[in-house]
């Protein structure tokens, strides 16, 4: 889905350290913001019926306890839905979101049907045209209703805009969706929108992002989302975000932590093997501008057809199992 370069190299380029929001974090520091994340709690939904928790109760049936143990690490989190962008959202938008109002619980979705998606890429694909992508959100804004719903916007569009991927007579109209998209998401009471920004290993300068999120709406936006389907460590994310934050007027963000335990793997961006889930859903994140620690790629399903891996959003067991095993907790 994104592209990486070598990720050592990124940090170097960026002066990036272990700490989060400063080059002088302490280890009391670094501590403090740990506490802050056990403590922190997690409005978000958990879906009952998702590929983890189904995995679970098989694996159980069969009397694999000790791996049906382990793939509940995922099964019992909250997890974003992706509705697919070939079919009306509707149905899956409205039925995770009243489920989610019934428990008192915030459900997180991601919108993932730009025209000229993913650029050709694993994800290719996408709405036909623009009226076709607004059609598709008016749909699946208003299956939101007045639930409490989190929406992360478009993962890669805005990056593919400013790397290049993405051919240049497409940018004034993408741009222009985003930000359509984004207002009529914000007709929802109850909804929140973060657009898309890329990772700190992608877009290594973060100044080079701020007018392309200024052209597609962000000012509209509850703020930007980061590591989206990625690796990078939350410090590294962190300290990113807060400078592309100052740029851009005290914007807040969230980070997607799904599968950044062991950080990336230098070189490969597509189902790297040895990988572990991340900080687990929370509120709690020990920085201001951070609203959200996510699970928006959701842990186990395929980046790709590489790795050994199938199609991309497609359910892997074992690297759901390899990412739970790895995890610290």
């Amino acid at each position: 889905m994104t592209r990486l370069i070598h990720a050592l190299a990124a940090l170097a380029a960026l002066g990036l350290a272990a700490g989060c929001s400063s080059g002088t974090d302490t280890a009391s520091d670094v501590e403090a913001r740990k506490a802050g994340y056990a403590a922190g709690s997690s409005p978000f939904w958990v879906d009952p019926e998702s590929p983890a928790a189904r995995q679970a109760r098989l694996w159980q049936r069969q009397g694999r306890g000790q791996d049906a143990e382990l793939i509940r690490r995922i099964a019992d989190r909250p997890v974003a839905l992706w509705p697919a962008g070939e079919i009306d959202p509707a149905p899956m938008v409205k039925a995770a979101a009243s489920a989610a109002s019934r428990e008192g619980k915030t459900a997180v979705f991601v919108a993932y049907n730009i025209p000229h998606r993913d650029c050709g890429q694993h994800s290719a694909g996408g709405a036909a045209d623009g009226n076709a992508y607004r059609e598709w959100i008016e749909k699946f804004a208003g299956a939101l209703g007045e639930a409490e719903a989190l929406v992360v916007l478009e993962p890669d569009a805005v990056a593919h805009v400013v790397d290049g991927c993405t051919p240049g007579e497409y940018h004034a109209e993408r741009e222009q969706l985003l930000g359509e998209a984004i207002a009529r998401l914000k007709q929802q009471p109850n909804t929140k929108v973060y657009l898309d920004a890329g990772n700190a290993d992608w877009i290594q300068e973060s100044a080079k992002l701020v007018e392309p999120l200024k052209r597609a709406g962000i000012e509209q936006a509850d703020g930007f989302a980061l590591n989206v389907s990625n690796f990078q460590t939350t410090e590294v994310t962190t300290m990113y975000g807060v400078r592309l934050a100052e740029a851009l007027g005290g914007k807040h963000f969230v980070v997607d932590t799904s599968r950044n335990g062991s950080g990336p793997l230098p070189g490969v961006w597509c189902n790297p093997p040895g990988r572990a889930l991340g900080t687990p859903p929370t509120t709690g994140t020990g920085e201001p501008v951070v609203d959200a620690f996510l699970w928006v790629k959701r842990p186990g399903e395929s980046d790709g057809t590489c790795e050994g891996g199938p199609a991309a959003g497609r359910w892997w067991p074992e690297y759901a199992l390899e990412l739970a095993r790895n995890a610290e907790d």
